[in-house]
């Protein structure tokens, strides 16, 4: 069974090169960010010719997330229960799979925009209420995987400069230390199970080469509850659509489980 993330930066700009990704890497469960559509526009109809029901929660130009599956889902919510949000982020549904159901939370984090700034404060109090939020999933669905662009560095090794980006945005004290706390509700970093190459990212800037350069940040993740991680295994980011002609800034992370 393949999970994957993606952070498709416009869904209208890039279907094709969605459908193009599945029909090549038929995983069983895409979650897609900043998908910049409303509910309306969303092409369910080609997703479904591509073998994908869809799960939406969108909003015109800005943000948005979507689950794609191979199976129906069921008991979908959006956003965190109890917190007033008017951002379209978090979309959570469940699945049965051949090792019982399984609950995937796909999210598109705030970003934040710089230490000190209302967006930034919005984005510790979004992250304080999803804390609280999977802490209840967790108790509710023991099979969880986390997944989708967290804006956040977790260490030093997920950033190509991490001295000179030292406490700018995804990479604040504050910010790794809310990760931390999610973790500690018995989350896993699927890609740090692994023997991973050095300086191997999920984003570059659109600007200055970055991606030729790879200066880049692994600000996409994939994390795993305690009774999902004895099956994990693999975690790959997959460079390949970000040498697309027009493409995305962020590119998939796929995670391989045991059925």
């Amino acid at each position: 069974m393949k999970l994957a993330t993606w952070n498709i930066n416009s869904l209208t700009v890039r279907l094709p090169q969605v459908l193009d990704w599945l029909a090549t890497n038929p995983v069983d469960v895409l979650c897609l960010q900043e998908l910049k559509l409303s509910d309306d526009k969303f092409p369910r109809d080609a997703l479904q010719q591509a073998g994908y029901h869809s799960a939406v929660f969108g909003q015109k130009t800005y943000n948005g997330v979507a689950i794609l599956s191979r199976t129906p889902m069921r008991d979908v919510v959006t956003n965190i229960p109890g917190f007033a949000d008017e951002q379209s982020r978090v979309i959570a549904a469940t699945i049965d799979t051949a090792a019982g159901p399984m609950r995937i939370v796909n999210g598109y984090f705030v970003n934040g925009q710089e230490p000190g700034s209302e967006k930034f404060a919005y984005k510790m109090r979004w992250l304080e209420a999803l804390h609280a939020y999977l802490r209840a999933e967790l108790s509710a669905y023991p099979q969880l995987a986390l997944l989708g662009d967290f804006n956040v560095t977790a260490d030093d090794r997920d950033s190509w400069d991490p001295d000179g980006l030292r406490e700018t945005i995804h990479h604040t004290t504050q910010e790794r230390e809310h990760f931390q706390a999610v973790l500690q509700l018995g989350l896993h970093d699927s890609f740090r199970l692994f023997e991973q190459a050095e300086k191997t990212y999920s984003w570059w800037d659109y600007r200055e080469f970055a991606f030729r350069r790879n200066r880049g940040l692994r600000i996409d993740y994939v994390l795993v509850s305690d009774a999902l991680k004895p099956r994990v295994t693999a975690c790959t980011i997959d460079r390949a659509p970000r040498k697309n002609e027009r493409p995305s800034d962020h590119t998939p992370v796929v995670v391989e489980l045991q059925d």
